[in-house]
């Protein structure tokens, strides 16, 4: 008995809409040039210096390092996936997302752990713990420092666009 081969294939709005909006990703060059997008790359860069100067020593052995390298390392990631949302332009696709409160809330919370931990940082570094790891916390006690000040500059930008947005 021959069979008939027909073969019926049919196609989704849902493939059709994922493959367009895939290839028209969008990347924006000048969120960079913006004193925002310079913090967070300030962020990421010296955020990733404290935690690996914490990281490199035995700083498991004192639960106030590790307060300090989970502050650091949280907010390191969630910085580089929101400089990866920014520069992609995503949050343009999902307009249902407040994104100007969720920065707000992002940068505000960074400024303040941030501030926690660089305080703690500073308050444990003593030549009595430790020489050896002295020189490697102090550098992170002074860069935890320094990326509390580029939160909250972020958070300062963050809540002049959350105002501008509510205002209107």
């Amino acid at each position: 008995r021959p069979r008939s081969h027909n073969v019926t294939t049919t196609s989704s709005s849902f493939t059709a809409n994922l493959s367009a909006s895939s290839s028209t990703l969008a990347y924006d060059r000048e969120f960079l040039r913006t004193v925002p997008g310079l913090l967070m790359v300030t962020e990421i860069v010296l955020g990733l210096l404290v935690w690996t100067l914490i990281a490199g020593t035995e700083y498991f052995l004192y639960p106030a390092f590790g307060w300090v390298m989970f502050v650091a390392v949280f907010y390191w990631v969630l910085t580089v996936f929101f400089l990866i949302i920014y520069m992609t332009m995503t949050y343009t696709r999902i307009p249902q997302v407040p994104w100007t409160m969720v920065g707000l809330c992002f940068n505000g919370s960074a400024f303040v752990l941030y501030l926690i931990a660089a305080i703690v940082d500073a308050s444990s570094v003593t030549k009595d713990l430790d020489s050896h790891n002295y020189n490697s916390w102090a550098a992170s006690s002074f860069f935890a420092f320094v990326v509390t000040s580029c939160y909250a500059g972020n958070t300062y930008f963050s809540f002049i666009s959350w105002r501008s947005r509510t205002l209107q």
